[in-house]
């Protein structure tokens, strides 16, 4: 998901996203540890959408207070 995706979204449903893609990426390190991962690369490509939407929610918030 892009950045600009994540923007159409509101922050109860990025929040949810955020809590999904959390899970996910604790089941790529448990799979990792044991050996059952091949793409070891998407565990940092999860890390940086995780990320990217909390800077999100951050700048969804932040320009909310600033204009209520």
């Amino acid at each position: 998901m892009t950045a600009t995706e994540m923007r159409q979204l509101n922050p109860v449903e990025l929040n949810a996203r955020v809590g999904e893609w959390q899970e996910e990426l604790f089941r790529m390190r448990c799979n990792q540890s044991i050996g059952q991962t091949t793409n070891t690369s998407t565990i940092g490509t999860m890390r940086r959408q995780i990320a990217r939407a909390k800077t999100i929610i951050n700048e969804m918030e932040r320009n909310a207070a600033s204009q209520g």
